[in-house]
C-alpha cells in the first residue's frame, strides 16, 4: 500500500515500487493499492499489507486501525503505537515518562506567537503532526522567527519549537526489537530537511557512524528505549542528536520508514549483512507471525 494524501506521497510511490520489486523477486504476488484512490479495496484472500505510506494516514495510526477493523495483517506498529509515534507532542510526553532526553521545546497554536522564554535560541520549527522534515524550519534568531512560523503552520495547527542541539545528527534503525548499526548523516546544506533527505547526492552517510563504542552502544540502548516507549512494533528508525560532548538527545521515532535508495533503514540493514530483497521478506514475516492487531 503506497501513495495516499499526504505531503509525501510521491516519495511513499518510490518506497512502495522498490518493495513490490523486492517482493516479485523473491516470487510473491504483489498487488499495489493507493488509499488515495476512492473506494480502493484490498485484494481477496490478501496475506499481509506491507505499508509502505508516509505522513498522514499511514504513519498516524488511520489506515492501521481501518485494516485492524478488516483483521488483516500489516507491516508496523499497531494503531496506538503509531498515533502516539506520529504525534511528536505525544511521543515527546511518552520519552520524559521513560527518562529518555530529549531537547527543551514548546508547543505554539498561532501565527502571533511570539518565542517561548524558556527555550533558548537557535531554535527548530517543525510541525507537530508531519514526517520526513515536512515543514521543518531552522531558525537562528528572532528575525527568522515569523516566516519560519508562518511556514511549519501550513502543514498543521499545531508546531513544536525546539532548542537546536549544535552536533551530530544520527539515526538508530530498529528491526525485530534489536538496533542496527547507527547511521550518521551529514547533509552539505547543514539541515537534514525535506531536499536533503531525498535528492541524491544532498547528503553524506557513515554507517557504521564513526562513534566511540560506549557512545554507539549507549545510542543503541537509548533507540530501542525510545521505540519502546511509543509502542513501536517490529522494526523503526530512531532519529538522535549528538550534542559536542556526544550526549544523545532523542528527536521522534519513525514507524515506517523510508524503503527508497536513499532512505537511512535499509542502509543500516544493509550495514548489518542484510540485503534490501532480504530486509523486505523479515518485515512480511514478522507480520505474518504476529497476525491480527489489538489497537
Amino acid at each position: 500500500m503506497a501513495g495516499g494524501f499526504g505531503a509525501e506521497r510521491e516519495i511513499s510511490l518510490i518506497s512502495g515500487a522498490a518493495v513490490g520489486c523486492a517482493l516479485r523477486s523473491l516470487g510473491h504476488q504483489v498487488d499495489e493499492v493507493d488509499p488515495a484512490i476512492k473506494g480502493w479495496q484490498l485484494p481477496e484472500d490478501v496475506q499481509v499489507v506491507f505499508l509502505a505510506l508516509h505522513g498522514e494516514f499511514g504513519e498516524d495510526g488511520q489506515v492501521q486501525t481501518q485494516l485492524e477493523s478488516l483483521n488483516v495483517p500489516y507491516t508496523g506498529t499497531g494503531s496506538h503505537g503509531s498515533a502516539v509515534a506520529f504525534d511528536k507532542v505525544l511521543s515527546k510526553e511518552a520519552f520524559c515518562r521513560d527518562s529518555i532526553p530529549v531537547p527543551r521545546g514548546a508547543v505554539l497554536a498561532d501565527v502571533f506567537c511570539a518565542p517561548p522564554s524558556d527555550v533558548p535560541p537557535p531554535w527548530v520549527l517543525k510541525p507537530v503532526a508531519q514526517g520526513s522534515s515536512v515543514g521543518l524550519s531552522m531558525v537562528d534568531d528572532e528575525t527568522q522567527w515569523g516566516s519560519a512560523l508562518e511556514g511549519a503552520l501550513i502543514h498543521g495547527k499545531r508546531v513544536l519549537c525546539e532548542e537546536r542541539i549544535e552536533g551530530r545528527e544520527i539515526t538508530v534503525g530498529i528491526l525485530a526489537d534489536e538496533a542496527l548499526p547507527v547511521v550518521e548523516v551529514n547533509p552539505k546544506s547543514g539541515a537534514y530537511d525535506y531536499q536533503s533527505k531525498y535528492t541524491k547526492g544532498a547528503t553524506e552517510y557513515s554507517c557504521p557512524a564513526d562513534l566511540p563504542d560506549a557512545v554507539t552502544e549507549k545510542v543503541q540502548l537509548l533507540g530501542v528505549k525510545a521505540y519502546k516507549a511509543v509502542g513501536a512494533l517490529d522494526f523503526g528508525r530512531v532519529d538522535i542528536m549528538l550534542d559536542s560532548s556526544l550526549s544523545p538527545y532523542v528527536l521522534e521515532v519513525n514507524t515506517l520508514p523510508g524503503m527508497t535508495e536513499t532512505s537511512l533503514f535499509p542502509k543500516a540493514a544493509a550495514a548489518a549483512g542484510i540485503g534490501f530483497n532480504q530486509l523486505c521478506q523479515r518485515m512480511v514475516d514478522l507480520a505474518i507471525n504476529r497476525g491480527g492487531y489489538v489497537g
